[in-house]
């Protein structure tokens, strides 16, 4: 797509109102965004990461409640689209909140927010040596150990400073390396599914609407006891291995001061990638279930810590398998390169306001890329600091105050639980920003406006992500489903409250609010776009 000069000149304009001069390079279109966005959500890293939570916790069946997450979330990047209309501005959230409710306000979304952005850098990069290591036993017969925490560690680094690099060469070349992940996720996603249903599936579609008793412990697969509670147990944790993939369309805004028409194009990457990214998720999970062996035993085996995608996958032939092994480690690459760069534009942003220590240093862009150089460096020094914590594992239980830190558990795993918790309460907060400035009269003025279901849309996305949060972080017990699984009772709830804490200290000594300016730069002021008008 084409852009006229005029056009280019309006997006300058819009920075202008909004109180900054333009600094980045301006070379993202409408699909490089969306790439980003996508990249990011990434349905291959979410599914094959969280398939057995899914299909151990609920079974089959686990696949609707990604109906109601994909259409809540929808209403909060619709919320997102008319805020990131009005305000086109890297570092998103952090504006966001800023502009609408105050400059203390905005600076807490932006802390929470960023945490998690740079938590899930690490979480993401980890994950990529558990597929890059068959990989090369299957096409080198290199050994490598993947579960070794040295292995991991180097493994992550290389990543990391690969990512750094090609993040650092220009906006354009993300863009590239998420258009290649955008195609590696279709073709990994359909592909799966059109390969397992040549071999042969072993269910009919009827299998995706049963339970496979996982709500009974005799019967569940990773061996939790629900108590025959499915809809109000099971379905309540099966629901998390949504919850952790359909977040990151908000990246498209954090990249907004380097898109093209960023008031229209922003807010139409942000659904697209969340509906493409529902699209493509479900028909990779379902053809993972059709494909799991009939046998109870055969599936007891797949739906397992030890089994999941690549026991699955194996009734493949084995060149199938590496080039699915392929698209899987470059989808992991590119996700780690989108979160990356979003993250570092967050830093940017709060740098160019004097928000963080260091931010004449930070706000440093690149007179040569036009990049924010200086804020990706933190942007890979964070998460490789965060992947340092794989050392930590303790053989037994480790009793800390009123909780536990289980055995067997890296401490890096209990940040990671922060990704998530962190993401949705950020969330929260922004989706309340914008409420409270709508009560108090605020007018959205970008090309997208959500007008009279302004305030339904907002209620419900709040209300949701205030009860999925809950869901998330509640400390139910070592022993329950909940606490097994995913959020190891009270350790997520703990490590969100003690980075709130560190926020809170430096927010007290240093007043970082007292150095932005507040929500009364002028809007982007455009004629308003329908939420259809993209259709």
């Amino acid at each position: 797509m084409s852009v006229t000069r005029d056009e280019r000149d309006e997006d300058g304009a819009d920075l202008e109102r909004l109180g900054y001069q333009q600094e980045l390079k301006r070379v993202l279109g409408l699909f490089d965004n969306f790439s980003i966005a996508f990249s990011y959500l990434s349905p291959m890293v979410g599914v094959y990461s969280l398939f057995v939570l899914g299909a151990g916790a609920a079974g089959p069946g686990y696949i609707w409640l990604m109906v109601p997450v994909v259409g809540f979330m929808l209403l909060v990047a619709l919320v997102f689209g008319e805020l990131g209309s009005s305000y086109p501005l890297a570092g998103a959230l952090y504006q966001y909140g800023k502009r609408t409710v105050g400059p203390g306000y905005g600076w807490w979304v932006g802390w929470i927010y960023g945490l998690a952005l740079l938590v899930t850098v690490a979480s993401v990069d980890t994950g990529f040596i558990i597929y890059f290591a068959p990989l090369m036993k299957n096409l080198f017969n290199i050994n490598i150990n993947a579960t070794s925490h040295g292995v991991i560690l180097l493994a992550t680094l290389i990543l990391i400073a690969v990512q750094t690099v090609l993040n650092a060469v220009g906006a354009r070349m993300m863009g590239h390396v998420t258009r290649i992940g955008v195609y590696v996720e279709t073709a990994g996603t359909f592909g799966v599914a059109i390969a397992l249903g040549i071999v042969g599936f072993h269910h009919g579609l009827g299998f995706l609407f049963t339970t496979h008793g996982a709500a009974h412990a005799a019967t569940n697969p990773l061996g939790v006891n629900f108590g025959g509670n499915w809809l109000t147990g099971a379905a309540l944790v099966a629901v998390l291995a949504h919850v952790y993939i359909f977040y990151g369309f908000e990246s498209a805004g954090d990249v907004a001061e380097e898109t093209q028409q960023a008031s229209r194009m922003v807010p139409r990457a942000m659904r697209r990638a969340l509906l493409y990214g529902g699209i493509a998720s479900f028909v990779l999970v379902a053809a993972l279930l059709l494909a799991t062996p009939a046998s109870a035993k055969g599936y007891a085996s797949a739906i397992s810590f030890t089994g999941g995608v690549p026991a699955i996958l194996a009734e493949l032939p084995t060149w199938v398998q590496d080039i699915f092994l392929v698209l899987v480690c470059v989808a992991f690459f590119s996700c780690g390169t989108a979160v990356q760069g979003a993250g570092s534009r967050l830093v940017y942003s709060y740098a160019r306001d004097g928000a963080i220590p260091a931010s004449g240093w930070a706000r440093r862009v690149s007179s040569r890329f036009g990049t924010p150089i200086n804020a990706l460096l933190v942007g890979a020094v964070i998460p490789a600091l965060f992947v340092l914590l794989v050392n930590i594992n303790p053989a037994h239980n480790v009793h800390i105050l009123w909780f536990v830190f289980p055995a067997g558990i890296n401490a890096l795993t209990l940040l990671v639980s922060f990704g998530v918790s962190g993401i949705y309460l950020s969330f929260l907060l922004t989706v309340i920003g914008s409420m409270i400035a709508r009560a108090g009269g605020w007018q959205p003025s970008g090309r997208f406006r959500l007008g009279r279901w302004g305030w339904p849309v907002s209620i419900l996305a709040a209300a949701y992500l205030a009860l999925m949060l809950i869901n998330i972080v509640y400390p139910s017990g070592l022993t329950s489903p909940r606490g097994a699984l995913f959020n190891f009772d009270w350790i997520t709830l703990v490590v969100m409250i003690l980075l709130l804490l560190i926020g809170a200290i430096y927010f007290v000594l240093a007043r970082p609010d007292k150095r932005l300016s507040g929500p009364s730069a002028e809007p982007v002021t455009r004629p308003a776009e329908s939420p259809a008008a993209d259709r």
